[in-house]
């Protein structure tokens, strides 16, 4: 990584309607793609999204007309899938190019020999701003001990992990799912990362059906647990859910679409008729997310009791 392209925020928080938490940049400036092409095809179908994926500028472009900013990675799942991703490096240098809508998060193959150093050299050379996990697709159980190093080193930089939760639509009505184990993405397994590294923000992905209490469970009593919304359009939010974001939640709880399987609009749209008290609207939108990018006093994260 000696000639890549270091990150510098320049995200402006004042100036956005939101901040999508979740965004996945699946082809890099060579057409590579995050997973494979069976895949790409059997999500999109189930959620109904095209297949064409944008590239680190077009997603760019795409936020800013829409006066959003976006947190964007991709997934090293090189050992779970046989596959190589889409370079991080890539979606880097394309967020460093724009630099106003754009916070890129670093993602690596947890089974890699390297992994820890892979973490570091993200972080210190490229400047991401966290990173992305996706358990079930990487094929590892994260409260695994053999894993613990990786999570100790992004801990010492004060970065934020987003980990999936949940069910996921890839390779969703396949037969055998592609061979996707959905039980690694149960979010009580997160609970033993949340509680060994204090000093790193977890944010669990999606509302975690058919886990959603156990996700509530961790969410409320580490204070280093958070939620981000995407994955669902709100309208489907299971009312415990909707119950926790109103009120034990409510600091707890981002905006994110997942896109490009969910729009952010089809999110917003729905958001709208979801019964969000006013005061609580503004937190999930954007003021969350501002407050633990550390967007508004140009930290790194927020610190964390």
């Amino acid at each position: 990584m000696t000639d890549a392209v270091r990150y510098e925020c320049a995200v402006d928080p004042a100036g956005l309607v939101a901040i999508d938490m979740h965004v996945h940049v699946e082809k890099d400036t060579g057409g590579r793609l995050a997973l494979p092409n069976e895949f790409v095809d059997a999500a999109a179908k189930y959620f109904n999204a095209p297949t064409d994926r944008m590239d680190v500028d077009a997603t760019a472009a795409y936020y800013r007309e829409r006066s959003m900013a976006a947190v964007v990675f991709t997934v090293d799942a090189t050992s779970g899938l046989g596959h190589p991703p889409n370079s991080v490096a890539d979606v880097v240098a394309g967020a460093a190019r724009n630099n106003d809508v754009l916070i890129p998060f670093g993602s690596v193959d947890p089974w890699a020999d390297d992994a820890v150093d892979q973490a570091r050299r993200q972080v210190e050379e490229l400047g991401v701003r966290g990173f992305k996990f996706h358990p079930s697709v990487q094929d590892f159980d994260p409260s695994d001990q053999r894993h613990f190093p990786l999570y100790g080193a992004i801990e010492s930089y004060r970065l934020p992990a987003i980990f999936h939760t949940g069910q996921t639509g890839i390779g969703a009505r396949t037969p055998g799912g592609f061979g996707i184990k959905l039980g690694l993405s149960n979010p009580m397994l997160l609970d033993a990362v949340a509680a060994g590294f204090p000093g790193m923000t977890l944010i669990m992905a999606h509302p975690s059906v058919p886990w959603q209490d156990e996700q509530l469970a961790v969410a409320t009593h580490k204070g280093n647990a958070y939620i981000d919304l995407s994955g669902w359009s709100p309208k489907y939010f299971p009312p415990q859910l909707v119950k926790q974001a109103n009120s034990l939640l409510k600091d707890k709880v981002m905006f994110g679409s997942d896109f490009p399987l969910l729009t952010p609009e089809r999110w917003m749209r729905d958001f709208e008729n979801l019964e969000i008290k006013p005061e609580v609207r503004p937190k999930i939108i954007k003021d969350n997310a501002v407050r633990l990018l550390g967007l508004a006093a140009g930290e790194t994260t927020e610190e964390n009791a």
